[in-house]
């Protein structure tokens, strides 16, 4: 019966631990970016500023400002956990922590569009 209790016990640790590697976060780039975003029905998020989306953003994306942590996770509850989400910022630094916190929250699959807007301006066809 120990040996038993002892076997679920590992069981549940390997469980919990597997569900966190579940999670991805999939670095991509501006190709990607085209091939599966501009366009579609996606959950597209422009983790920048208020002021930086107003000057320019890609497709139909909101703006969930990560800066403000404590609205962009009220503002995240909005999307679909089990959807890919695609993020970006200017450069790739903050939708890199906005991706941790998405993946903390429990969604299952976030792109990270690792260039960012800046990328995206120098690239546009």
């Amino acid at each position: 019966m120990k040996g038993l209790r002892i076997s679920l016990i590992a069981f549940t640790l390997c469980l919990s631990c597997n569900s966190d590697s579940d999670k991805k976060v999939v670095q991509i780039d501006h190709q990607q970016m085209v091939d599966k975003v501009l366009g579609k029905d996606v959950q597209l998020v422009d983790v920048r500023t208020p002021k930086e989306y107003e000057d320019g953003h890609i497709d139909d994306a909101v703006n969930f400002n990560v800066k403000d942590k404590k609205k962009f996770l009220e503002q995240i509850q909005s999307l679909s956990k089990e959807t890919p989400v695609y993020l970006y910022c200017k450069s790739g630094v903050r939708s890199k922590k906005a991706a941790e916190l998405l993946k903390k929250e429990g969604f299952s699959t976030v792109f990270d569009y690792s260039g960012g807007y800046e990328d995206w301006k120098e690239n546009k066809d």
